[in-house]
């Protein structure tokens, strides 16, 4: 039986990834045009069967899904290494901060894209767990 500390650490871990891909999933809203220029980048190289929104809407329902994995405890390291897999192009596509010219807008990005980093650490920590 998992301890209190546990089952607290899961439910901090995966809830935010349940809240926030769940928005993305229903409302892709900016999102589509943040990751626009990713998508084109990939599409040059791999073509994707679907448009820009439904690869946002998915990767939202891939995250919402992982989340509830990890905060139900159900199968915590793998819905941790599924948000994982997406975490890491997500953060890329939509942080990327090396490109940003404005300081004020980089540092934002700078900082959005170190607490997408802490949030990978506490993915991996899920991962690890025994």
């Amino acid at each position: 039986m998992p301890s209190l500390l546990a089952v607290t650490a899961r439910a901090l871990t995966g809830i935010p990834y349940i809240m926030l891909g769940a928005e993305a999933a229903q409302t892709p809203g900016k999102r589509v045009d943040v990751a626009a220029p990713t998508l084109d980048k990939i599409r040059g190289v791999v073509p994707l069967p679907v448009d820009n929104e439904t690869v946002v809407r998915a990767n939202g329902a891939v995250q919402a899904v992982g989340g509830a994995l990890i905060a139900t405890g159900v199968a915590p390291r793998i819905g941790a290494g599924v948000v994982l897999g997406s975490l890491i192009p997500t953060t890329a596509a939509g942080h990327a901060f090396w490109g940003v010219t404005d300081p004020v807008a980089r540092k934002q990005q700078q900082v959005q894209f170190l607490k997408n980093v802490l949030m990978a650490g506490g993915l991996v920590a899920v991962v690890a767990a025994r």
